[in-house]
């Protein structure tokens, strides 16, 4: 079963900004969330899908998502670096009874640039939307 679609990280903003009732889940790992940044959002949901530093998928990424009081009924919009995790993370919670979930395609930090650098072309950063240091 696949996801409802793919949306830009611009597209997230304004859609959430519009439904209280929407979250946005982060499934980068801690690393990233506490070296990176974080979006600065409410109803924000921090879920590692994998693990640092090992990679390791998280075996309970539903359970833990289940945990954090989000429901079936709520629009789930996923968020990883770059738009690959969270499109897998948004497969398993649609295949899972979520059938309302977005992957943010551009991520956080979006693709790597022609300068070999993240934040430069696209991505939750580069779009200038609210987010602060971990």
């Amino acid at each position: 079963m696949t996801y409802k679609g793919d949306l830009t990280s611009q597209e997230t903003y304004d859609a959430i900004a519009s439904d209280p009732n929407a979250v946005v889940i982060d499934v980068r790992t801690n690393a990233e969330w506490n070296f990176v940044g974080l979006p600065a959002i409410e109803n924000l949901h921090l879920v590692q899908w994998t693990s640092f530093p090992t990679g390791a998928r998280n075996e309970n990424f539903v359970a833990e998502v289940k945990a954090k009081g989000i429901t079936e009924d709520q629009t789930l919009y996923l968020l990883c670096r770059s738009g690959q995790r969270s499109a897998a993370a948004a497969s398993l919670l649609t295949a899972s009874g979520f059938p309302t979930c977005y992957n943010v395609s551009d991520g956080f930090e979006g693709d790597i640039g022609p300068s070999g650098h993240r934040s430069t072309v696209n991505g939750w950063k580069h779009a200038g939307l609210p987010w602060r240091q971990g």
